[in-house]
Order: C-alpha cells, then sequence, then structure tokens
C-alpha cells in the first residue's frame, strides 16, 4: 500500500514535486504521466505579479545548485486566471505555494482567496524563501519568518483561520534549533511541515573576482544538503505528531527511502527535475520494489523506522 494521509490531504502515493522546481506542472507534461504522482506543488505564488532577482539566477556547485530567483511568478488573480485551468485536468492534488513580499498578511489574503478554489488540495506557506528583497529595500529581508519560533507560530495561527484547506508549512534550514520552529507551527494548528528549503549559499567566479549570482547569495539545493535536511526530518519527527515532507537533495530511490526511515510520510523532489525530469516517477516504481523485496505491505510502516 502506497497511500498515505497529511492531515485532511489523501495521497495515492507520496511522492510529489517541490515547489519552484516544476512550474505550473504543464512545463513538464511532455516528460511524463503527471496523473501518476502523489500530488504536484506549484511555484510559489504571491499576491500581485514579481519579476524576480536579475540575471544570472542560477550556477552548479559540487553536488548541487545554487538559485535566486526570487519567486519570479504572475501574481495571485494571474495564476487562477491562466494556469488554473490546466491544473483542474490533472485529477492528481494541486497544492499552492504562498509567499507575502511586505507584510505577513497577504499570506492571510492569499489563503483566503485559495480556500475558494475548489482544485486546490492544499495550502503550503513558503516562510523560509531566503531570495526575496522587502519592498524599497536595498538588501534581502534580514530574518525569515521561519527563523523566529514566536512570528512562525503567530503567522501560522492567523492562516488556520482563514483557511479550512490542508495547511503545510515550508520551514528553512537556516536556524539553530529546527525543532523549535517545527512545534511552533504544529501549536498554531499546521497540518503538516515541510522540510527543508534552501541552505544560504554563495559562490564566486574567480576570474573576474564576482559572485555567480547576480544577487550575491542564493539557495544551495541538491544532493550536497541531503545530510542536513535528514538531520533536520529527524530531530523534528521525535518533536512533532503531524506528518513531515522531507525534502533536499532527492535524486533516486535510495535517497528517498533515507527520509522515510527518517521520520518524513512524503517526500518531494526538487532539483532532481532538473537532471531528470521523471526522477519522481521512478522513485514511486522504486519504492515499490523496495516495500515487495522487504515484505513490507505498507510504506507507513517505515516512517521513523529508523534503528538506533
Amino acid at each position: 500500500m502506497m497511500a498515505v494521509n497529511l492531515g485532511k490531504l489523501k495521497l495515492k502515493n507520496p511522492v510529489m514535486v517541490a515547489s519552484g522546481t516544476f512550474g505550473y506542472a504543464e512545463e513538464f507534461s511532455g516528460f511524463m504521466d503527471l496523473r501518476k504522482l502523489g500530488a504536484v506543488i506549484t511555484k510559489t505564488i504571491t499576491l500581485k505579479p514579481r519579476p524576480g532577482n536579475p540575471m544570472p539566477r542560477t550556477c552548479e556547485t559540487p553536488a548541487g545548485m545554487l538559485n535566486s530567483i526570487g519567486l519570479e511568478n504572475p501574481g495571485i488573480e494571474d495564476f487562477l486566471k491562466k494556469k488554473s485551468d490546466y491544473l483542474k485536468k490533472l485529477k492528481v492534488p494541486i497544492i499552492v505555494s504562498i509567499a507575502s513580499e511586505d507584510s505577513p498578511d497577504e499570506f492571510i489574503t492569499l489563503a483566503k482567496r485559495l480556500d475558494k478554489e475548489y482544485f486546490v488540495s492544499a495550502i503550503e506557506l513558503n516562510i523560509s524563501c531566503p531570495n526575496i528583497k522587502k519592498a524599497g529595500s536595498k538588501r534581502k529581508s534580514e530574518k525569515l519568518i521561519a527563523q523566529d519560533p514566536k512570528a512562525t507560530y503567530d503567522l501560522v495561527k492567523k492562516v488556520r483561520k482563514a483557511t479550512k484547506k490542508t495547511l503545510i508549512t515550508k520551514l528553512s534550514p537556516n536556524v539553530t534549533d529546527i525543532t523549535k520552529i517545527a512545534m511552533a507551527a504544529e501549536n498554531a494548528g499546521s497540518d503538516t511541515l515541510s522540510l527543508i528549503n534552501t541552505l544560504g549559499a554563495m559562490s564566486i567566479d574567480i576570474l573576474n573576482k564576482k559572485p555567480k549570482l547576480a544577487a550575491i547569495t542564493g539557495g544551495l539545493s541538491g544532493p550536497a544538503i541531503r545530510p542536513v535536511a535528514l538531520r533536520m526530518v529527524w530531530e523534528a519527527y521525535r518533536k512533532v505528531k503531524i506528518p513531515l515532507i522531507g525534502l533536499g537533495g532527492i535524486i533516486d530511490t535510495e535517497s528517498a527511502i533515507e527520509f522515510f526511515l527518517a521520520g518524513a510520510s512524503a517526500v518531494a523532489v526538487g532539483t532532481g527535475n532538473f537532471i531528470n525530469p521523471k526522477t519522481s516517477l521512478e522513485i514511486i516504481e522504486g519504492i515499490k520494489k523496495y516495500l515487495s523485496a522487504n515484505k513490507i505491505r505498507d510504506i507507513r510502516k517505515i516512517t521513523g523506522a529508523l534503528n538506533i
């Protein structure tokens, strides 16, 4: 059995695609049968359209990549007008990722707007993106909501009142103690936690002595961050009772199974989508073979089954 529950959200299998790495799904339709996915998490949407950060926005690093896209997106109304028709036809759970630019209250406005849309199965609160600037500011926001337990609690509690849909809170690895943020989100009413987002990082071109990203710093993703992500999933699993979505460097079946054993109920493929668009589907089949080979009838049996 491959089905899992994330709060009220029921998935036929526990493998989804991570926000920001899969566009709005239609971009990958020519590469794979999207209906086989456990769920699709859309690119993060803000209240108003965002042009994103200047180029270059990405660069390769050892065992990973850096990105500083800056949450480029068409804004909520254009998203619903131009992207939703295709998403409605997919017949897989659609999780819409949202973020604010200036005031945290924008999360509430977005949640209320999406609460009316029947095709939206869940809402992911992206309170952990490190690549956006405050309006009128010359530098990035000094502190993420996901770096402050009280700010996390206050926001999640407000959004919880604004929607009846399954609520997923995406946590940042750029903290001293992930468990404090995880417990704050749980206590405020989040149904599920997603961890981790990218690690703050940078890379330099030594020939011209300039940063490889126009924004100077960006978010590190890919296999390079997997050990950090696994450790944080394991720590959070021991402190909270709500389901966890593990992500960070999942590129094959083995790396996905690691996250289940550490405590994840589901996983999301991110950077792996750029390497091989069919990564998520190959992992689904790989998990089935792993369960069969080990005579495990239910995927839920391996969540947190790490032997210490």
